[in-house]
């Protein structure tokens, strides 16, 4: 091993297997993302992939830094930002609503002042969300039955932060929604609570249904209508979700090898969206299975430090960012071969998007701090005896 890669070695610390999770993702990112917007690169660049690879290149650097800062951080201190970041997310999520940047005829962006970028509000209340939950859920050591612990600390910020994300990006509410439900079972949150939230988001969802039958550009319930209705009643998928088959089956075992798919010139969001389907494309359902491989070693290697870490909180969060993820990526993975309709999340560390590559390494930045900590109480253990 160079001199570099020793120092490197020792400067990164926790679970180095993670590090190798982080760094695959992020060079399959690379190679699959300047591969994938060869036709976007046609249409707005007359041809320059290379400005998109720079572009997304950087952000990922960005990323990645982002990861190393997080990881640096005492994780505990999340648990006191973890109010002030609910409350921020809520008006910028109202504002995103009603005067957010349009983009796909849904407002999930805002501008960023003075510098002209998009900022995904939905991923900045989400990671907000999941520290509040992971941080009410440990304030209280017992198992959780009294309602006045539940309801009004955990119950309440879920139905808000989901309610105000899914007008314009449901499948994020949806998944997001799980997560939270998934971090009160696994934090002892007693059963009828759980239920009681489940309830509450189904009257949540019915009452935006109603919203958006009388205000649809608000809520947009024809397309969660129309995308619903082809994925029942069209049983080979639509337009994006054949091509996105046809890309599979082209890649075979081996795939046709970097550089080389054909569907991402037919695939809407090649690059973002489908990417899985490029990748399965150019490197096969080796690569295919390699990718989902990454994710659930993520989610082994998460609970396995889980298991070992003394303080609740860090737990907590770590299982649900990492929840987080790996529900996004097995639904990413789901769309591409049919076995949930289309929804519009990417494919975390690896799809083109700056928001989401951004808070994507800031969670696993996040679950890296926890690691850290689990290794050097480990280490002081060992030492003592």
């Amino acid at each position: 091993m160079s001199t570099i890669g020793k120092r490197i070695y020792a400067e990164l610390k926790g679970d180095r297997v993670i590090w190798m999770i982080l760094a695959v993702l992020a060079l399959f990112s690379i190679l699959t993302v300047y591969s994938a917007t060869g036709s976007l690169a046609y249409k707005m660049q007359g041809g320059n992939t290379e400005a998109y690879l720079i572009r997304h290149g950087f952000i990922l650097m960005l990323g990645l830094i982002v990861t190393y800062l997080a990881y640096s951080v005492n994780y505990m201190r999340y648990k006191f930002v973890a109010p002030w970041l609910l409350m921020i997310s809520v008006p910028l999520l109202i504002y995103t609503l009603g005067f957010g940047e349009e983009i796909n005829n849904a407002r999930r962006w805002i501008e960023v002042p003075f510098i002209g970028l998009t900022f995904q509000t939905s991923d900045f209340a989400k990671l907000a969300l999941l520290m509040f939950v992971a941080r009410e859920i440990t304030r209280h050591n017992d198992y959780i039955k009294d309602f006045n612990k539940a309801f009004l600390p955990i119950i309440v910020p879920i139905l808000l932060i989901c309610g105000l994300i899914a007008p314009a990006d449901l499948s994020t509410s949806i998944m997001l929604f799980f997560t939270c439900m998934l971090m009160m079972f696994i934090g002892r949150v007693e059963l009828r609570y759980i239920l009681l939230l489940m309830f509450l988001g189904v009257v949540v969802f019915a009452a935006l249904v109603g919203i958006g039958r009388m205000f649809p550009d608000f809520v947009r319930v024809e397309t969660w209508s129309n995308r619903l209705r082809e994925f029942v009643t069209n049983p080979d998928g639509g337009y994006q979700v054949m091509h996105s088959k046809i890309a599979i089956a082209n890649g075979k075992w081996i795939g046709l090898g970097p550089g080389n798919s054909t569907m991402r010139n037919y695939l809407p969001a090649p690059y973002s969206d489908f990417i899985y389907a490029i990748i399965c494309e150019e490197y096969g359902l080796v690569g295919g299975f390699l990718i989902l491989g990454l994710f659930i070693l993520l989610l082994i290697r998460t609970t396995a430090l889980v298991t070992k870490s003394s303080k609740q909180f860090g737990a907590m969060l770590a299982l649900g960012l990492c929840l987080s993820m790996v529900v996004q990526a097995l639904a990413n993975m789901a769309v591409s071969v049919n076995l949930v309709p289309v929804t519009g999340l990417t494919l975390p560390v690896v799809s083109m998007g700056g928001t989401s590559v951004m808070f994507s390494c800031l969670s696993i930045g996040i679950i890296l701090s926890v690691s850290r900590y689990v290794e050097q109480v480990s280490s002081q253990t060992d030492g003592e005896e």
